[in-house]
């Protein structure tokens, strides 16, 4: 491959986002010459900026709020990201601009090599986002999934459990106010940014549900321990956090652009060094 060559993320609002450091080091591994930058798009601004992005572009990652939005805008799909229609990562060659989802990779990889099994009893916080991708990976699984949401979600849910059952008509498949949450649950998701840096003293569930549950997930990663993960391990429970399925995604997204392969111990290291990188900006 020619060197130079250009790589973006785009979404609105960007912030801070720890992409730009993964990928530049992964880049670095692969020992391949690339530049890579966050571009925040409006929605609004979308059909103008993307077209624009996707001629001078090899490839592209895509976040909130334009995971669907950007179908529109290419030439086909990858498997899962045709049947979640969600798209975060765009490859572009000269036979045209695919889409492709690596969160679903990323979310599995992650758990696995955390030992976190995805059985049983689900208990999915939130509908929106990545979200989607959790709750179709969990009824792929032949999970029980309940989904805890806000009462201003409740159409949200209700809109995803009818995707959901349309990919796996099997599925068990109840929807629940997260403040009525309870039960013993195998694994426990937050897909909620309830938690995140600056508001990193909240916790989308109270403590008590949390005794429940054997597993949880956080796919929030800064801070590397949430609130909701310290509590979590006070119980006993196996407890996981947001890093390693960012890197494991963003390592699937250079395997799509070039044939990419890593290391295990690569990634471990990078996924150590991103949350110190992360820790470095964000608290001195």
């Amino acid at each position: 491959m020619p060197s130079a060559l250009s790589f973006y993320l785009i979404g609105h609002p960007i912030g801070h986002s720890m992409s730009p450091y993964i990928h530049k080091r992964l880049f670095g591994i692969s020992g391949l010459q690339a530049s890579y930058s966050a571009v925040d798009i409006p929605p609004d601004r979308l059909s103008e900026e993307l077209p624009r992005l996707l001629k001078k572009a090899e490839g592209l990652n895509v976040t909130i709020p334009h995971k669907q939005a950007v179908i529109p805008f290419l030439d086909g799909l990858g498997e899962c990201a045709g049947v979640y229609r969600s798209v975060n990562t765009i490859k572009v060659d000269k036979n045209g601009c695919f889409g492709y989802n690596t969160d679903a990779k990323g979310f599995i990889l992650a758990l696995e090599g955390a030992g976190i099994p995805l059985f049983g009893r689900v208990a999915l916080l939130g509908c929106g986002g990545v979200g989607r991708t959790f709750a179709c990976e969990a009824a792929a699984a032949g999970c029980r999934i309940v989904n805890a949401v806000r009462p201003s979600s409740i159409p949200s849910a209700e809109s995803l459990r009818s995707f959901v059952l349309g990919l796996y008509p099997d599925t068990d498949y109840e929807i629940v106010l997260i403040d009525r949450l309870k039960g013993e649950f195998d694994l426990l998701i937050n897909a909620t940014p309830v938690g995140m840096y600056p508001d990193s003293g909240q916790m989308p569930v109270k403590k008590e549900v949390l005794s429940g549950a054997a597993a949880v997930f956080d796919a929030v990663y800064n801070p590397a321990e949430t609130e909701l993960l310290k509590a979590a391990k006070a119980n006993g429970a196996k407890a996981l956090g947001g890093m390693s399925m960012l890197v494991l995604q963003a390592a699937e997204a250079h395997r799509i652009w070039y044939g990419a392969a890593f290391e295990k111990t690569g990634i471990e290291e990078l996924v150590e060094d991103a949350v110190r990188e992360m820790e470095r900006h964000f608290r001195g």
